[in-house]
């Protein structure tokens, strides 16, 4: 089964910058692979952050974090990124990785594996 282990959180000032890593283990990914990221805000609901293929590069990013964050992959890694620019306090959140298996429709309706979260707390 997929494994997904999250990793770059952490406390950052209002308009700066982090860089969060998703690694991967226990698949070969392909072309109808795609991994995630959401993220959970206390009292909130898991919200949609963006998207991504393995194979091929299409991505999809909230409208609440277009231009400002973005979603990659490094392939020979197994490890997906999310870099996030100009935080904001309502950034604030546990992020959450997650791998879509098999999934023939971007963006994929389902992700069937999660990572176990990693924080991200943007002071005012």
């Amino acid at each position: 089964q997929v494994q997904l282990v999250e990793s770059g959180g952490g406390l950052v000032q209002a308009g700066g910058s982090l860089r969060l890593s998703c690694a991967a283990s226990g698949r070969i990914f392909s072309t109808q692979d795609a991994m995630g990221w959401f993220r959970q805000a206390p009292g909130k609901e898991r919200e949609f952050v963006a998207t991504i293929r393995w194979i091929g590069g299409i991505t999809r990013h909230a409208d609440s974090v277009k231009g400002r964050f973005t979603i990659s992959t490094d392939n020979d890694k197994n490890t997906v990124y999310l870099q996030m620019n100009s935080l904001r306090p309502e950034d604030t959140a546990v992020y959450y990785c997650a791998a879509a298996v098999g999934s023939w429709r971007f963006p994929p309706s389902e992700y069937h594996y999660w990572g176990q979260g990693t924080q991200v707390t943007v002071s005012s």
